[in-house]
């Protein structure tokens, strides 16, 4: 029987809504503050700012594989539909017929959009043949573990990514998204991750003015997800362990990560992007109560210590009948930005920038993230314009790794052992097959696993 909880995505949509919402209507809407001059964090030559139009640019016809045709799937490559016109659906890949079917009829009836037999993959080296098709450019929206390995792959094929986050859920994952964003670089490659408040106008514009100095040097954060508990899948009679664990993937740390590296990542990527610090170490704990399937926890409460000495909150949890928290807060010494108002104050409390919601809404039609990240990338393949958001996405997802290590096993991690660990979550041997279980179990912190 599966049970069907809120969707992340739909859940981190309603809050957005719920955050701008009380912005809409209000006389006073500020885009910016004529007052004292204030010091640049960075120079305006040194940071990316996303144009962000409607519609990405116009130019030749691209070719798409999907890969991992599930829910994100689906939901991805129909951003990009609308994303951008002068798209082709040119194939398919999953480990499991009925995902590709079910993605493949949605493309037929939704986007006009008919992928031959011939084109359409199924197993584990599924990736591999959507690459070799034909295709310009691929989403990625496997489960997390399998990511890095298909970001090489396409590199090493010149094929443009997108790559849903979190983009690696271990040590050898993180460094191969590293090296291969080298790469991709060297090859004048685009790749955009899923981080999408990196395409999300208040989050943007936001940026920009913490970039421009309204809070001054950055001083300290808190960063949240705590949400009601996901979906998950109880296991079906002819189902295989590794059948089973991929169906209900993220309930299991091995390939999802935990959620404290599959979901919660966006927020602790909001603070590192927004102030451009870099973690050193992390000290946290966390606990599993009332997780039905997986070896997963059920919260984390993580402190990070960046090089300079700052330290960031972090926080996350998934269990029904709590508080709900997603957003950032980040302080400053002139002030602090939040992402609930999305506005800066200065001191005093005083708001000294507000992102202008009519403003946008009069500039624009179009305001999902989901959607802009997909413009952002098109345009960049379309005008020739390399762009890597591997490498900043990695590097948030092993922060996410050291805090969930941090929590397993009590003790305090360091950004240099972390970066530098064996620690590898992939299986020996991929197959849909039995797996040792054993191995699966949920950590125990200060007992030796």
């Amino acid at each position: 029987m599966e049970k069907k909880k809120m969707n992340r995505r739909d859940f981190l949509h309603t809050s957005t809504i719920l955050g701008v919402g009380g912005i809409v209507g209000t006389s006073a809407l500020i885009s910016a503050c004529k007052g004292p001059k204030y010091t640049p964090l960075r120079k305006p030559e040194e940071y990316y700012i996303p144009e962000l139009p409607d519609k990405a640019s116009a130019g030749r016809e691209l070719k798409v594989g999907v890969i991992g045709c599930g829910g994100r799937g689906s939901g991805a490559i129909r951003n990009l539909f609308e994303a951008a016109d002068g798209i082709k659906l040119h194939a398919l890949g999953d480990v499991f017929s009925d995902r590709l079917e079910s993605l493949r009829s949605m493309a037929a009836e939704k986007l006009g959009q008919t992928v031959p037999d011939e084109n359409c993959f199924i197993g584990f080296d599924a990736y591999q043949k959507v690459i070799d098709s034909g295709v310009d450019m691929i989403i990625d929206t496997t489960p997390p573990v399998f990511r890095p390995e298909h970001f090489k792959y396409a590199t090493q094929k010149g094929v443009h990514s997108f790559l849903e986050k979190p983009v690696a859920v271990d040590a050898k994952g993180y460094r191969t998204v590293m090296a291969t964003a080298k790469q991709a670089q060297a090859k004048g490659l685009c790749v955009v991750c899923g981080t999408q408040r990196h395409h999300q106008r208040p989050y943007v514009e936001a940026f920009r003015k913490i970039q421009e100095g309204y809070i001054g040097e950055i001083t300290g954060g808190n960063v949240y997800w705590n949400q009601s508990m996901l979906w998950y899948r109880n296991r079906e009679k002819g189902w295989s362990d590794t059948e089973w664990m991929i169906r209900d993937w993220v309930n299991w740390k091995w390939l999802s990560g935990d959620h404290i590296v599959e979901q919660h990542v966006h927020n602790i990527d909001v603070f590192l992007w927004m102030s451009g610090l870099k973690v050193a170490k992390a000290t946290g704990f966390g606990a599993r109560h009332r997780r039905i399937t997986g070896d997963q926890y059920d919260e984390f409460s993580v402190d990070f210590e960046m090089e300079n000495g700052v330290h960031l909150h972090s926080m996350c949890r998934q269990i029904d009948g709590c508080s709900n928290n997603i957003g950032e807060v980040i302080q400053g010494t002139k002030g602090s930005w939040n992402s609930y108002n999305h506005e800066i104050k200065d001191l005093q409390g005083n708001v000294i920038w507000k992102f202008d919601t009519e403003k946008a809404e009069a500039e624009f039609q179009q305001h999902t993230p989901y959607v802009l990240e997909h413009v952002d990338l098109v345009s960049h393949i379309r005008n020739g314009e390399p762009i890597d958001e591997a490498s900043a996405c990695a590097a948030s997802c092993l922060a996410g790794v050291m805090g969930r290590t941090s929590a397993y096993t009590g003790n305090t991690v360091t950004w240099d052992e972390m970066s530098q660990s064996e620690m590898d979550y992939m299986p020996e041997t991929l197959e849909l097959g039995p797996q040792d279980m054993s191995k699966h179990t949920v950590q125990v912190p200060g007992k030796e696993q």
